[in-house]
């Protein structure tokens, strides 16, 4: 509001801070004096994007045909111990400005019942920002009756219920739909079931002939959500299976959906094409990339594959090549689900639910060598994982080299659609048995206990499974996972006896220390 001399006036606007995926109320507070030293001055933590908002608002303002009379300026972002980052501020900024100088007039009743983002260009247009789905569930949280966001953010804004999403070109559009001169269309939610789709896989299992055995591991760890490993020699078919595999998986659910697509909105990899990530990601990510680049992190942290992945599949070909940090960094998210990266400012945690499908050569040479001296060079190069690591994958499955016979005489096998079937059936099973959201490699503790109890033959195996590798407790909780897996598959209740020994199979890298 002005003062009676209208010499000062101040405004608000309200916004948000990306903490991790979580959007943070921000109010975009604005002090305007006609006197002073000149310029404006920005406080509340603003990093180097923010602290240039300043002319870029400034230019903006000007070049849509507003005036700015004003010479001292004062921008607060509160909460002022939260740092800010990125051009987000810009929008908020101006038209704090002009509501401050009385432009906006009755404009200013949406804008109080609005959360606004984005960024400007000099001449007044509009650009995406990050985050803006998160912004949107922030402002159906706090009872926000709409966002104002740039055009390239209304499709990503519009899959949040509840929420108005008024969506803009320019500034000067912006300044024009607030003042009643131009109508501006509303945009509900467009998330619908029919949108959502079954993950696409670049081949069909049909199309791999041999590997019956390895088949039959990628089903069940589709049908579980199992990480897998799979060994064997180059050119035996790996990273086929392995591109097959996201074909068997479900579709994602509107909450499952609703959850990946904000991760990608706060990472900025969703774009303008898309508004909804309705199929399931698969991520795969070069041997060389850094661990900020695979778990996440950097100065300002963001997401990593590992959490670009969520409610997909994370595939790591040739997985002894990748940096040791990198794997070990794996450890947590493939055990907890989630990543935290901890800076001195605090901690932000992204999601991390994945499965992860991982293929590898018996040596470094791409196949296995025969004799002493191969299975010290075998050795060696499995020492690249380290235990617990290896402990952290369900299945590991031994892929031979396919002989030409094979190549030649044999039938295709079970198509993928006919295997995504029998994983449906086996995850609806599952969910009725444990609930949604919990897969067989998600069980813990008690609920195996119950859910996955074995009879006296099945204990007895695994006893001597358990004395015979050295198996840890937590490969002695995967192998019931698994067999509970395999039985749903057949359809059946029971863990029995065979179910155990195919699990106990599964566990080829384990060795006693």
């Amino acid at each position: 509001m002005r003062s009676p001399d209208t010499e000062r006036a101040t405004s608000r606007v309200h916004s948000f801070v990306l903490q991790g995926i979580e959007a943070v109320p921000c109010e975009v507070e604005v002090h305007l004096a006609r006197r002073g030293l000149g310029g404006l001055t920005m406080v509340g933590l603003p990093d180097a994007a923010v602290r240039e908002s300043a002319d870029r608002v400034r230019s903006a303002i000007q070049n849509v045909g507003l005036r700015w009379p004003w010479r001292q300026a004062t921008v607060s972002l509160a909460p002022g111990d939260l740092r800010k980052e990125g051009p987000v501020f810009d929008l908020p900024i101006a038209l704090a400005v002009l509501a401050a100088d009385g432009v906006l007039g009755a404009g200013r009743a949406t804008l109080d019942e609005s959360l606004v983002a984005g960024e400007l260009a000099l001449d007044g247009r509009l650009r995406g920002v990050r985050g803006v789905v998160s912004l949107a569930m922030l402002a159906r949280r706090l009872g926000r009756r709409a966002v104002i966001v740039p055009s390239a953010n209304a499709a990503e804004a519009s899959i949040v219920e509840g929420v108005e999403v008024l969506a803009f070109d320019s500034l000067g559009e912006v300044v024009g739909v607030l003042l009643g001169a131009i109508d501006r269309p509303r945009r509900g939610s467009i998330l619908d079931d029919s949108i959502l789709a079954d993950a696409t896989a670049e081949v069909d299992l049909a199309e791999i002939r041999g590997q019956e055995a390895a088949k039959r591991s990628l089903t069940i760890a589709a049908a579980g959500s199992h990480n897998i490993l799979l060994i064997g020699p180059a050119g035996a078919g790996k990273t086929m299976m392995a591109r097959a595999l996201p074909g068997l998986l479900p579709p994602m659910s509107r909450e499952e959906a609703l959850e990946v697509t904000r991760v990608h909105s706060c990472a900025g990899v969703l774009g303008e094409s898309r508004s909804l990530v309705a199929a399931r990601p698969v991520r795969s990510p070069h041997h060389t990339a850094s661990t900020a680049a695979v778990v996440g992190g950097g100065r300002i942290p963001r997401p990593g594959e590992v959490s670009l992945a969520h409610r997909g599949v994370l595939f790591l070909d040739e997985l002894p090549e990748f940096a040791r940090p990198v794997l070990e960094g794996l450890r947590e998210p493939l055990e907890d689900g989630m990543v935290t990266i901890a800076r001195a400012h605090g901690a932000v945690r992204f999601p991390a639910k994945v499965l992860l499908v991982a293929a590898m050569n018996p040596t470094h040479r791409g196949r296995r060598v025969e004799g002493e001296q191969g299975r010290e060079e075998q050795s060696r190069y499995l020492s690249r994982l380290s235990g617990p690591l290896v402990d952290r994958i369900d299945l590991h499955v031994e892929v031979p080299a396919v002989r030409f016979e094979q190549l030649v005489t044999a039938r295709p096998g079970a198509s993928t659609a006919a295997l995504r079937a029998r994983v449906a059936s086996a995850r609806a099973l599952a969910a009725r048995r444990q609930g949604e959201d919990r897969p067989n490699a998600h069980l813990r503790g008690r609920e195996l206990d119950r859910l996955a109890a074995l009879d006296d033959a099945g204990r007895r195996l695994l006893g001597e499974a358990m004395e015979g590798f050295g198996l840890s407790a937590r490969a002695y909780d995967k192998i019931r996972r698994i067999a509970r897996t395999i039985a749903d598959l057949e359809g059946v209740e029971a863990i029995a006896l065979e179910h155990v020994a195919e699990a106990v199979s599964y566990r080829i890298l384990d060795r006693a220390e």
